[in-house]
Protein backbone atom coordinates (compact mmCIF):
# COMPACT_ATOMS: atom_id res chain seq x y z
CA UNK A 1 0.00 0.00 0.00
CA UNK A 2 1.31 3.25 -0.42
CA UNK A 3 0.33 6.08 1.73
CA UNK A 4 0.94 9.79 1.72
CA UNK A 5 0.96 10.89 5.65
CA UNK A 6 0.88 14.61 6.98
CA UNK A 7 1.34 14.62 10.36
CA UNK A 8 0.63 17.34 12.80
CA UNK A 9 1.76 16.73 16.76
CA UNK A 10 0.81 18.99 19.83
CA UNK A 11 3.48 21.30 19.23
CA UNK A 12 2.26 24.71 19.07
CA UNK A 13 5.76 27.27 19.75
CA UNK A 14 7.10 29.29 17.36
CA UNK A 15 10.14 31.18 17.70
CA UNK A 16 9.02 34.42 15.24
CA UNK A 17 5.69 36.65 15.74
CA UNK A 18 4.40 36.80 12.30
CA UNK A 19 0.86 38.99 12.58
CA UNK A 20 -0.76 36.78 10.22
CA UNK A 21 0.01 33.91 12.30
CA UNK A 22 -2.19 32.73 15.73
CA UNK A 23 1.07 30.46 16.72
CA UNK A 24 3.21 33.68 16.47
CA UNK A 25 6.18 33.66 19.26
CA UNK A 26 3.62 31.48 21.53
CA UNK A 27 5.61 28.96 23.73
CA UNK A 28 4.96 25.35 24.72
CA UNK A 29 5.45 24.53 28.38
CA UNK A 30 8.35 21.92 29.44
CA UNK A 31 5.27 19.26 29.85
CA UNK A 32 3.49 19.88 26.45
CA UNK A 33 7.26 19.75 24.55
CA UNK A 34 7.58 16.73 26.29
CA UNK A 35 4.64 15.21 24.81
CA UNK A 36 4.93 16.58 21.50
CA UNK A 37 8.65 14.37 21.46
CA UNK A 38 6.85 11.47 22.72
CA UNK A 39 4.18 11.57 20.19
CA UNK A 40 6.36 12.18 17.13
CA UNK A 41 8.89 9.52 18.87
CA UNK A 42 5.54 6.87 18.80
CA UNK A 43 4.85 7.73 15.43
CA UNK A 44 8.11 7.61 13.88
CA UNK A 45 8.55 4.32 15.28
CA UNK A 46 4.66 2.54 13.30
CA UNK A 47 7.12 4.66 10.49
CA UNK A 48 9.77 3.01 10.51
CA UNK A 49 7.91 -0.57 11.35
CA UNK A 50 5.51 -0.22 8.16
CA UNK A 51 8.14 -1.92 6.22
CA UNK A 52 5.28 -3.95 3.91
CA UNK A 53 3.89 -0.11 2.98
CA UNK A 54 5.74 2.16 1.07
CA UNK A 55 5.29 6.04 2.86
CA UNK A 56 5.56 9.44 2.24
CA UNK A 57 5.44 11.39 5.30
CA UNK A 58 4.97 15.45 5.47
CA UNK A 59 5.35 17.15 9.01
CA UNK A 60 2.65 20.03 8.79
CA UNK A 61 3.87 21.56 12.60
CA UNK A 62 1.34 24.35 13.96
CA UNK A 63 4.98 25.81 15.37
CA UNK A 64 8.60 25.41 14.16
CA UNK A 65 10.04 21.97 14.48
CA UNK A 66 13.67 22.14 12.76
CA UNK A 67 14.31 24.42 15.71
CA UNK A 68 13.61 21.09 18.66
CA UNK A 69 16.07 18.47 18.14
CA UNK A 70 13.68 15.38 17.92
CA UNK A 71 12.40 16.66 14.57
CA UNK A 72 16.09 17.52 13.08
CA UNK A 73 16.52 13.76 14.24
CA UNK A 74 13.18 12.10 13.34
CA UNK A 75 13.47 13.96 9.69
CA UNK A 76 17.52 12.59 9.14
CA UNK A 77 16.67 8.70 10.74
CA UNK A 78 13.47 8.38 8.55
CA UNK A 79 14.99 9.30 5.37
CA UNK A 80 17.56 6.33 5.53
CA UNK A 81 14.16 3.97 5.44
CA UNK A 82 14.37 1.72 2.54
CA UNK A 83 10.56 2.20 2.29
CA UNK A 84 9.81 5.58 3.20
CA UNK A 85 9.72 7.80 -0.21
CA UNK A 86 10.12 10.97 1.11
CA UNK A 87 9.99 12.80 4.41
CA UNK A 88 9.82 16.63 4.48
CA UNK A 89 8.51 19.28 6.67
CA UNK A 90 7.36 22.95 6.16
CA UNK A 91 9.88 25.40 8.02
CA UNK A 92 10.94 28.95 8.21
CA UNK A 93 14.51 27.20 8.05
CA UNK A 94 15.75 29.54 11.60
CA UNK A 95 17.26 26.38 12.38
CA UNK A 96 20.76 25.23 12.38
CA UNK A 97 21.32 22.98 8.42
CA UNK A 98 24.38 21.12 10.10
CA UNK A 99 22.20 17.68 10.93
CA UNK A 100 21.76 18.17 7.14
CA UNK A 101 24.52 15.85 6.66
CA UNK A 102 23.18 13.15 8.45
CA UNK A 103 19.83 12.69 6.19
CA UNK A 104 20.06 10.87 3.57
CA UNK A 105 19.11 13.98 0.67
CA UNK A 106 17.41 11.71 -1.70
CA UNK A 107 14.65 11.34 0.67
CA UNK A 108 14.76 14.25 2.99
CA UNK A 109 13.32 17.37 1.83
CA UNK A 110 12.24 20.75 3.34
CA UNK A 111 9.33 22.94 2.48
CA UNK A 112 10.79 26.57 3.38
CA UNK A 113 8.52 29.79 4.31
CA UNK A 114 10.54 33.15 4.26
CA UNK A 115 8.91 35.84 6.46
CA UNK A 116 10.21 39.18 5.81
CA UNK A 117 10.68 41.25 9.08
CA UNK A 118 11.19 38.05 11.08
CA UNK A 119 14.93 37.17 9.82
CA UNK A 120 17.82 39.18 8.16
CA UNK A 121 17.21 39.03 4.37
CA UNK A 122 20.78 37.49 4.02
CA UNK A 123 20.67 34.80 6.59
CA UNK A 124 17.72 33.03 5.19
CA UNK A 125 19.44 33.57 1.94
CA UNK A 126 22.67 32.20 3.45
CA UNK A 127 20.67 28.99 5.27
CA UNK A 128 18.91 28.39 1.46
CA UNK A 129 22.47 28.05 0.48
CA UNK A 130 23.15 25.58 3.07
CA UNK A 131 20.77 23.31 2.43
CA UNK A 132 21.31 23.64 -1.56
CA UNK A 133 24.65 22.60 -0.67
CA UNK A 134 24.03 19.19 1.04
CA UNK A 135 22.21 18.44 -2.06
CA UNK A 136 18.91 19.26 -0.45
CA UNK A 137 15.49 19.08 -1.94
CA UNK A 138 13.57 21.88 -1.70
CA UNK A 139 11.27 24.93 -2.02
CA UNK A 140 10.90 28.45 -0.63
CA UNK A 141 7.99 30.71 -0.79
CA UNK A 142 6.67 33.69 0.89
CA UNK A 143 2.80 35.02 2.16
CA UNK A 144 1.78 37.21 -0.88
CA UNK A 145 0.85 40.68 1.43
CA UNK A 146 2.00 43.68 -0.64
CA UNK A 147 4.39 44.65 1.52
CA UNK A 148 6.10 41.46 0.73
CA UNK A 149 6.31 41.83 -2.78
CA UNK A 150 10.09 43.54 -3.05
CA UNK A 151 10.95 41.14 -1.06
CA UNK A 152 9.90 38.35 -2.67
CA UNK A 153 11.21 39.89 -5.82
CA UNK A 154 14.64 40.32 -4.41
CA UNK A 155 14.71 36.74 -3.12
CA UNK A 156 13.75 35.15 -6.72
CA UNK A 157 16.63 36.87 -8.04
CA UNK A 158 18.67 35.69 -5.70
CA UNK A 159 18.07 32.01 -5.76
CA UNK A 160 19.38 29.18 -8.21
CA UNK A 161 16.95 28.87 -11.22
CA UNK A 162 16.29 25.38 -10.25
CA UNK A 163 14.71 26.82 -6.72
CA UNK A 164 10.78 27.08 -7.08
CA UNK A 165 9.36 29.75 -5.24
CA UNK A 166 6.48 30.18 -4.79
CA UNK A 167 3.66 32.23 -3.37
CA UNK A 168 0.75 31.75 -0.98
CA UNK A 169 -2.44 34.16 -1.44
CA UNK A 170 -2.70 36.37 1.80
CA UNK A 171 -5.79 34.79 3.56
CA UNK A 172 -8.48 37.27 3.39
CA UNK A 173 -7.07 39.52 0.81
CA UNK A 174 -8.63 40.00 -2.54
CA UNK A 175 -5.95 40.65 -5.42
CA UNK A 176 -6.40 42.94 -8.28
CA UNK A 177 -5.95 41.66 -12.00
CA UNK A 178 -2.93 43.77 -11.44
CA UNK A 179 -1.57 42.88 -8.43
CA UNK A 180 -2.09 38.90 -8.98
CA UNK A 181 0.14 39.44 -12.43
CA UNK A 182 2.88 40.74 -10.26
CA UNK A 183 2.57 37.65 -7.69
CA UNK A 184 2.58 35.36 -11.22
CA UNK A 185 5.68 36.81 -12.61
CA UNK A 186 7.33 35.49 -9.68
CA UNK A 187 5.32 32.21 -9.51
CA UNK A 188 3.30 31.31 -12.07
CA UNK A 189 1.68 29.11 -9.94
CA UNK A 190 -0.13 31.58 -8.11
CA UNK A 191 -3.36 31.36 -9.95
CA UNK A 192 -3.61 28.23 -8.14
CA UNK A 193 -3.72 30.11 -4.94
CA UNK A 194 -5.45 33.35 -5.31
CA UNK A 195 -8.60 32.11 -5.25
CA UNK A 196 -10.49 29.34 -3.14
CA UNK A 197 -11.15 25.93 -4.97
CA UNK A 198 -14.66 24.75 -5.13
CA UNK A 199 -14.28 21.42 -3.85
CA UNK A 200 -17.96 20.14 -2.51
CA UNK A 201 -18.72 16.66 -4.15
CA UNK A 202 -15.31 16.58 -6.21
CA UNK A 203 -13.23 13.64 -5.95
CA UNK A 204 -9.70 13.67 -3.52
CA UNK A 205 -7.03 11.63 -2.58
CA UNK A 206 -7.86 12.21 0.71
CA UNK A 207 -8.71 9.58 2.88
CA UNK A 208 -7.97 6.70 0.38
CA UNK A 209 -4.35 7.05 -0.48
CA UNK A 210 -3.52 10.53 1.43
CA UNK A 211 -4.25 10.79 5.27
CA UNK A 212 -3.94 13.66 8.20
CA UNK A 213 -2.57 11.64 11.57
CA UNK A 214 -2.27 13.86 14.71
CA UNK A 215 -0.09 13.80 18.01
CA UNK A 216 -2.68 10.39 19.47
CA UNK A 217 -2.56 9.00 16.45
CA UNK A 218 -5.92 9.68 15.48
CA UNK A 219 -6.44 9.63 11.37
CA UNK A 220 -8.89 12.11 9.55
CA UNK A 221 -8.36 12.38 5.64
CA UNK A 222 -7.06 15.87 6.08
CA UNK A 223 -6.33 18.63 8.21
CA UNK A 224 -9.75 20.13 7.30
CA UNK A 225 -12.17 17.67 7.66
CA UNK A 226 -12.49 16.50 11.55
CA UNK A 227 -14.64 13.42 11.00
CA UNK A 228 -12.23 10.02 11.97
CA UNK A 229 -11.27 7.28 10.50
CA UNK A 230 -10.18 6.01 13.08
CA UNK A 231 -6.21 5.26 14.53
CA UNK A 232 -2.83 4.76 13.30
CA UNK A 233 -1.73 2.83 16.11
CA UNK A 234 -4.80 -0.18 16.40
CA UNK A 235 -4.47 -0.16 12.82
CA UNK A 236 -8.76 0.21 12.78
CA UNK A 237 -8.43 3.61 10.16
CA UNK A 238 -7.24 0.61 7.76
CA UNK A 239 -10.78 -0.16 6.93
CA UNK A 240 -12.13 3.19 6.12
CA UNK A 241 -9.97 3.92 3.47
CA UNK A 242 -11.81 4.67 0.53
CA UNK A 243 -12.18 6.95 -2.29
CA UNK A 244 -14.71 9.92 -1.34
CA UNK A 245 -15.85 13.13 -2.72
CA UNK A 246 -15.00 16.20 -0.60
CA UNK A 247 -17.53 17.35 2.32
CA UNK A 248 -16.73 20.89 2.14
CA UNK A 249 -17.85 23.53 -0.04
CA UNK A 250 -14.36 25.02 -0.83
CA UNK A 251 -10.72 24.10 -0.22
CA UNK A 252 -8.40 27.15 0.25
CA UNK A 253 -4.83 26.15 1.55
CA UNK A 254 -2.26 24.14 -0.71
CA UNK A 255 -2.00 21.04 1.36
CA UNK A 256 -5.46 20.18 0.80
CA UNK A 257 -6.34 21.18 -2.86
CA UNK A 258 -3.33 20.08 -4.23
CA UNK A 259 -4.58 16.30 -4.00
CA UNK A 260 -7.96 17.69 -5.55
CA UNK A 261 -8.43 14.87 -8.56
CA UNK A 262 -10.28 17.43 -10.12
CA UNK A 263 -7.03 19.69 -10.51
CA UNK A 264 -3.81 18.38 -12.43
CA UNK A 265 -1.52 19.25 -9.58
CA UNK A 266 -0.07 15.92 -9.03
CA UNK A 267 1.04 15.86 -12.72
CA UNK A 268 2.92 20.00 -12.27
CA UNK A 269 4.37 18.88 -8.71
CA UNK A 270 5.31 14.89 -9.67
CA UNK A 271 7.78 13.75 -8.08
CA UNK A 272 7.59 16.58 -5.59
CA UNK A 273 4.34 17.16 -4.08
CA UNK A 274 4.84 16.75 -0.58
CA UNK A 275 7.55 19.67 -0.74
CA UNK A 276 5.76 21.83 -3.23
CA UNK A 277 7.97 21.18 -6.41
CA UNK A 278 7.22 21.72 -9.72
CA UNK A 279 8.25 18.57 -11.60
CA UNK A 280 9.79 20.92 -14.25
CA UNK A 281 11.40 23.81 -12.92
CA UNK A 282 11.25 25.58 -16.41
CA UNK A 283 7.88 25.31 -17.11
CA UNK A 284 4.46 24.71 -15.41
CA UNK A 285 0.72 24.43 -16.75
CA UNK A 286 -1.35 27.02 -14.94
CA UNK A 287 -5.07 28.06 -15.92
CA UNK A 288 -5.49 30.96 -18.48
CA UNK A 289 -7.09 33.69 -16.81
CA UNK A 290 -10.82 33.55 -17.51
CA UNK A 291 -10.70 30.27 -19.33
CA UNK A 292 -12.80 27.42 -18.18
CA UNK A 293 -10.40 24.46 -17.91
CA UNK A 294 -7.68 26.04 -20.40
CA UNK A 295 -4.57 26.36 -19.68
CA UNK A 296 -1.01 28.35 -20.53
CA UNK A 297 2.32 27.26 -20.72
CA UNK A 298 4.30 29.62 -18.56
CA UNK A 299 8.00 30.34 -17.77
CA UNK A 300 9.35 29.18 -14.34
CA UNK A 301 11.47 32.02 -13.65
Amino acid sequence: MDLTLLYRGPLASCDYDCPYCPFAKRRDSPAQLRADRAALARFAHWAREQRGDRLSVLFTPWGEGLVRSWYRNTLAELSHEPHIDRVAIQTNLSCRTDWLADADPGTLALWCTYHPGQTPYDRFLRKTREVADRGVRFSVGVVGLPEHLADAARLRAALPGHVYLWVNAAEGHTYTDAEADAWTALDPLFPYSRHPHRSAGLPCRTGESVLSVDGDGTVRRCHFVRAELGNLYDGSYRTALAPRPCPLAVCDCHIGYVHLESLPLYDVFAGGVLERVPADHRTATVPEAGAAGGRALLPLV
